[in-house]
């Protein structure tokens, strides 16, 4: 910490770090804010692991979270502001970290606040008509909505704003694709698309050229409707993200509102719910591995993946009353504690799935067909990962370690031996079978986590009674925790009252939508559908 806030006051020497924060934190005026990003860019901090809209009021700003691919449990924030809510404009960071280009368009969407040379300030969430941002604390629903229909032309023109030498905003509009290219929608119909995406894609016969995601589909505004409500009634929206990482988005928030407020989870609980959340691990992955198995043509592989994760939906039922959705955590430990059959059921599923990673290899994995559809196609490299943010299995099958269960480790993580499942750089390419074959080797892992918690539990407990309101301490909070699909944040900024002040979850697979354009260029449309399963995305994450 010490040696951070002394790299902080090195890049930023004209600014004192806030007081009272969770991490160490500039505020910084928005001209200074390109300046310090690079050189806290050019100190090894190349990993934007979020960036978050905030309206506080009287001004619109922005609140950044940022690490470092090297130095992993190294994390700052940077935060800065306007008072312009007419006109308000800050200045991009898209061409220091890549993964800002999503981000900022976000915040643009939802506040209004348009980023200087930014390349493209189009909506991504909400239609291009909608009238107003609607996370804007005077934002009125009922006048601001849409009245016209969107053009086509709308989702070709890119519109920026640069200034001009007198500092001057200067509107500018680009085209997303030239006049006589060949453009083809896929989706947003669910089949091969993992959920309501629509790609606009640019071919040159069958070979891709660029990939333009349009968003929204789905949209739900569960960061908005969390404004409204209370801490214990926001947990089901929790589970509703990506769905299939249900548990561990709750156990999340959980764990983010039990850490503000002070409120110490029984060590019960806590192994409790780490199991849970390697065996949400292990479905989401057996339904990864089968629909990617399905999307080349493998109907078979689907069927296996689907029957072993049915066992881990009868655990699930058994015990949280869930299926695919357990709503089993709660602020301050569980809904009830595990039933008396708990053990020996999870230790027999343990032994049971260990048997058909071995049948799953042998009917897909050395398939010849299927390893040359996966092998040397869809190449993303460690340096590309980082500035996308693509974290989780992708990043680490490029030789990214980015495990946040070990550059953070929470809960019962702290109480068991496991190793991050890394692909060596050195003989792997960061290839779709790297990204397929990772996911079945964290399989293994997470069986190896279960068998060590299921045999340990403690007795102390499976809950601790917690205030009939709850309410946090005024202040900014944030709680990472890994995902199936990887690194799953939580920011919470309170002003003391039962309802949150501002909920952001950082979305992991937003940031892999992002990897297809390069991922996909100069390969066969074909491929796009390998490359986009080998990513495991799932759009309600994305389109919160």
């Amino acid at each position: 910490m010490e040696d951070i806030k002394k790299l902080l006051a090195k890049v930023a020497s004209c600014k004192t770090l806030a007081e009272n924060t969770q991490y160490p934190t500039l505020e910084l005026e928005p001209n200074e804010v390109r300046a310090v990003a690079q050189k806290l860019k050019d100190a090894g901090f190349d990993y934007l692991i979020n960036l978050t809209g905030v309206d506080y009021g009287d001004a619109l700003g922005t609140v950044y979270h940022i690490s470092s691919s090297t130095d992993k449990t190294a994390l700052v924030v940077l935060k800065t502001k306007t008072a312009d809510r007419e006109n308000p404009v800050l200045h991009t960071v898209c061409d220091i970290w890549q993964s800002a280009n999503l981000y900022e368009r976000e915040v643009y969407d939802f506040f209004g606040i348009r980023f200087i040379n930014h390349p493209d300030m189009r909506r991504i969430f909400l239609r291009g008509d909608w009238k107003g941002f609607p996370f804007r604390k005077d934002y009125n629903e009922v006048n601001e909505t849409p009245t016209t229909n969107v053009d086509i032309d709308d989702l070709e023109t890119l519109p920026s704003i640069t200034l001009d030498r007198d500092g001057k905003i200067v509107e500018k509009n680009a085209k997303l694709f030239g006049a006589n290219e060949y453009v083809v929608n896929i989706g947003p119909q669910h089949p091969a698309t993992h959920g309501v995406l629509h790609l606009r894609t640019s071919l040159d016969g069958e070979i891709v050229k660029k990939i333009d995601p349009n968003f929204g589909y789905i949209h739900r505004g569960i960061e908005k409707l969390a404004e409204n409500l209370t801490y214990p009634q926001i947990l089901p929206y929790t589970e509703r993200l990506d769905y299939l990482s249900g548990s561990i988005n709750r156990h999340a928030f959980c764990m983010c509102v039990e850490n503000a407020a002070g409120i110490e989870v029984p060590q019960r609980a806590q192994y409790v719910r780490v199991i849970f959340d390697e065996l949400t691990r292990i479905a989401s992955h057996l339904l990864g591995w089968g629909c990617m198995a399905m999307d080349m043509g493998a109907i078979t592989a689907f069927i296996y993946g689907m029957r072993d994760r049915e066992k881990i939906m009868d655990i699930f039922e058994e015990n949280g009353g869930g299926r695919l959705m357990p709503a089993y955590s709660i602020i301050g430990g569980l809904t009830k504690d595990v039933t008396s059959g708990f053990e020996k059921t999870v230790l027999d599923f343990v032994s049971y799935m260990r048997e058909s990673i071995k049948e799953y290899h042998t009917l897909y994995t050395h398939n010849p067909i299927a390893s040359d559809r996966m092998h040397n196609v869809g190449w993303l490299t460690k340096e590309t990962a980082v500035a996308l943010g693509a974290t989780g299995p992708t990043g680490r099958a490029s030789g990214w370690s980015n495990d946040v269960r070990k550059i953070a480790p929470y809960s019962a993580y702290t109480k068991v031996n496991f190793k991050e499942i890394l692909r060596n750089t050195d003989t792997c390419k960061g290839d779709s079978f790297d990204r397929y074959i990772i996911r079945l080797d964290e399989v293994e892992e997470s069986l190896n986590i279960i068998e060590q918690l299921v045999t340990n539990l403690p007795g102390d407990g499976f809950q601790v009674k917690v205030p009939a309101i709850v309410k946090l301490p005024e202040g900014e909070y944030y709680q990472r925790a890994e995902t199936a699909r990887g690194d799953f944040g939580v920011y919470i900024k309170s002003d003391g009252n039962k309802n949150p002040y501002r909920v952001k979850f950082r979305s992991p697979c937003m940031t892999l939508i992002s990897a297809l354009d390069p991922l996909c260029k100069g390969e066969k449309i074909a491929d796009l559908i390998t490359i986009g399963a080998s990513l495991d995305y799932v759009i309600p994450c994305a389109d919160r």
